[in-house]
């Protein structure tokens, strides 16, 4: 019956451009493709057999190995850093390598640095007395890396080249593919204090005269080189973050004796460090899974932190693997952990906090980190580290391979607002969840903020809700429609390298996340959206995959052909917005209107071959469904045998497409009788004409509502057009919300 429908309908509102072509009319000029359907590959790099057109790493792909081995040296009095490290490079490319880059992070606060030329601003009207001398009248502070010597391994002098924040080793000749060398960089720095002049890491200063250090960049480190970009050895200007080879860490750090540290990698020599009782406390806390153990509870570091000494301990770790270095370390620390069981792997989730972290800290970041691990584990891959750890600094919030660094502290007197605990519940979730993307996932920072930033706080969203169903999650498509509604000239594109995009914590963290929340929810639905997003972080585990790589590997692993969306969501800055332009009753009659009975006359051939027709008209006065029932009763056996009774309501509603992205047409309808009913359309609607799709709507119940929409799955940015009959709102209402909030 409804098929039988359809083709009246479709008879009804063709055009005459569907039977004849004007012949009358000059041929017209062809056009280059614009649908915003058109395959999206000519933007991607062509597969080869290092990177396979399924998104898969092919069977030459290659990437190169770094192995470190440092002495590292807190000198306390000073805030100095000092460092001896020995440098293992592996050429597994076929490349012949001419030299090698560094990167020389901390280079980025020297005094010489550029990154404060690239700022533009203006004299404000009025600054405060501190401001106005630190903006004009302070000398820069002694920052960045002193490079003491750059040797050979064997003590000779290494030919190298500064260029800010990179340092070039000029190889005696080229490297041979297969070959390694080892080199030797001794170097030392001024410690910032993150909470005065900013930074990643650094130290906080306490009221008390302790301090407790959160420490990366910290070492010289290679960039990454593959055999089809070449050496990523972009300035850091100090927003887009790093691009990192992997390899094996084998570090020494010395600290006060009385301080507490926790580093990357596994503690080789637990018994020099640790008393017997935290070594006990240690043992019982891998078998606890529910609640964390105190390794050091608040009574004793209060204890601790005053004391002070002048003697020095050395801890040493061991890291497989990692792409990169990071500890903490303060007298103030408070210790706990507790086990995670992951696939049958006991894996320990770690928490270093000062008592100014209390009591927050005890009751949730140990239990988020073993939350977020959980989480992310069935998303993606199990864990595949020993620990992962979450230390609490004032004004921080940043990830490292098993450590991260993490704000969220209460008030002086313990107490603290829901606000306050879901920023540092976030925060921890999210740097916690970067272990997976991109520490073991590792996309070019550097280039690309959102693969690693954007995928992050996607997963970030699940793992929130699970350890919370309460929590309020940020990047929800509904959370974007303000950004996507902004001036586009403070808009850029999330395929866009990160230093200079405006607005770019929506950029990169919020729309690559609420997009992928809507493929996942919307699009694609759990189950495909799922495997696919498992087999992507399989397949590039411990590997440096590309935008393309995602992009192919959802596709390919789901079988869905999303050009679409990558198009419209990544490639440009256009937003959604659907809206109902009209909505027309249709009546059944057996009289045609004078537009058909034109064509009737213009194609007798073709309409003498229909035979008998049923027409539709939105005149409820030109009505005769009698007549119309008449003529399918006279219908052949074999055509009436599904037959229903005649629909007694039918709608015309004509959806029109303001803003510039394709969406899921998702229509919620309202009956008479206050029932509801939803029909999603997927995107590919819009494949014909994207500017306005005709939908009929058959019922045996009168329909007295349209709604685009309801649950705001699309971030639509004009809900006003969502609705027949269009919803009116009075001031009054608006002054009484405006009140509420």
């Amino acid at each position: 019956m409804k098929k039988l429908f359809y083709l009246f309908i479709s008879v009804f509102f063709m055009s005459s451009a569907a039977f004849a072509q004007d012949t009358d009319k000059k041929p017209q000029k062809g056009h280059t493709d614009t649908s915003k359907f058109r395959q999206l590959k000519e933007l991607w790099a062509t597969p080869t057999s290092t990177r396979t057109a399924s998104g898969a790493p092919g069977f030459e792909y290659t990437q190169q190995k770094v192995d470190y081995v440092m002495n590292i040296r807190l000198d306390e009095t000073n805030n100095r850093l000092y460092g001896d490290e020995k440098i293992t490079y592996y050429n597994n490319s076929k490349d012949h390598l001419e030299y090698l880059w560094l990167q020389l992070d901390q280079n980025m606060r020297a005094p010489d640095s550029r990154t404060p030329l690239t700022e533009s601003k203006a004299a404000g009207a009025w600054q405060t007395p501190e401001g106005f001398v630190k903006k004009n009248m302070e000398k820069p502070k002694d920052f960045g890396f002193k490079i003491e010597s750059v040797k050979y391994e064997d003590g000779r002098e290494l030919s190298h080249t500064f260029n800010y924040t990179m340092m070039r080793i000029n190889l005696p000749k080229p490297l041979a593919p297969g070959g390694k060398f080892t080199f030797r960089i001794k170097w030392n720095y001024l410690i910032n204090n993150s909470v005065v002049d900013g930074g990643r890491s650094g130290f906080e200063q306490f009221p008390d005269g302790n301090r407790a250090y959160t420490i990366a960049q910290f070492f010289p480190r290679l960039c990454v080189y593959n055999n089809v970009e070449g050496w990523q050895n972009m300035q850091f200007w100090g927003r887009s973050e790093w691009a990192l080879e992997f390899g094996d860490y084998d570090v020494k750090i010395t600290v006060p004796a009385d301080h507490i540290l926790d580093a990357t990698g596994e503690l080789q020599n637990e018994k020099e460090v640790l008393t017997k009782e935290q070594r006990n406390r240690f043992a019982k806390a891998r078998k606890s899974y529910k609640d964390p153990v105190f390794i050091v509870n608040q009574k004793e570091a209060e204890a601790n932190e005053k004391a002070g000494t002048n003697k020095t301990k050395t801890w040493h770790f061991k890291a497989k693997n990692v792409r990169d270095y990071a500890f903490a370390s303060s007298r103030k620390y408070i210790w706990d952990a507790m086990a995670v069981k992951i696939n049958g792997k006991n894996i320990m989730a770690v928490s270093l906090y000062p008592k100014e972290g209390n009591p927050l800290w005890e009751e949730h970041s140990t239990r988020v980190v073993a939350n977020t691990l959980e989480e992310y584990s069935k998303l993606t891959f199990d864990y595949p580290y020993p620990k992962a750890i979450s230390v609490h600094a004032k004004d921080q919030g940043m990830e490292y391979p098993m450590i991260c660094f993490n704000y969220g502290r209460p008030n002086a007197d313990g107490t603290y607002s829901d606000r306050v605990k879901n920023g540092m519940i976030g925060v921890i979730t999210h740097e916690v969840g970067h272990n997976f993307f991109p520490m073991i996932v590792n996309s070019d920072e550097r280039q690309w903020t959102w693969m690693d930033e954007g995928l992050n706080s996607f997963v970030e969203m699940l793992a929130e809700k699970d350890y919370d169903p309460n929590f309020p999650v940020r990047s929800l498509p509904k959370n974007i429609v303000g950004y996507m509604s902004m001036d586009q000239n403070n808009l850029s594109p999330i395929m866009s390298q990160g230093d200079y995009v405006k607005n770019f914590g929506p950029n990169a963290y919020t729309k690559p996340a609420a997009g992928l929340y809507m493929l996942r929810e919307t699009v694609m639905g759990p189950e495909l959206f799922d495997y696919a997003f498992s087999i992507y972080s399989k397949r590039w585990m411990f590997k440096h995959p590309t935008p393309a790589d995602f992009f192919r590997s959802m596709e390919d692993a789901s079988g869905m052909d999303l050009d679409w969306f990558w198009r419209g969501w990544f490639y440009t800055t256009d937003y959604c917005d659907i809206a109902i332009e009209n909505v027309k009753p249709l009546y059944l009659t057996d009289k045609p209107n004078e537009r058909t009975k034109q064509l009737q006359q213009q194609y007798p051939g073709y309409f003498a071959r229909l035979g008998k027709l049923v027409f539709l008209t939105t005149n409820k006065d030109e009505a005769n469904p009698s007549d119309v029932e008449t003529y399918i009763k006279d219908l052949p056996a074999d055509k009436k045998e599904n037959l229903k009774k005649l629909p007694k309501y039918m709608y015309q509603v004509e959806f029109t497409k303001p803003g510039g992205l394709v969406m899921p047409l998702i229509v919620e309808i309202t009956y008479a009788d206050g029932t509801k009913k939803r029909e999603q359309y997927p995107a590919e609607v819009w494949r014909k004409n994207d500017e306005k799709v005709n939908k009929v709507f058959i019922s045996e119940k009168e329909i007295k509502s349209f709604l685009i929409d309801p649950d705001l799955e699309t971030a639509d940015i004009d809900t006003a057009n969502n609705s027949w009959p269009r919803k009116t709102e009075n001031k009054f209402d608006q002054f009484k919300d405006k009140a509420k909030q």
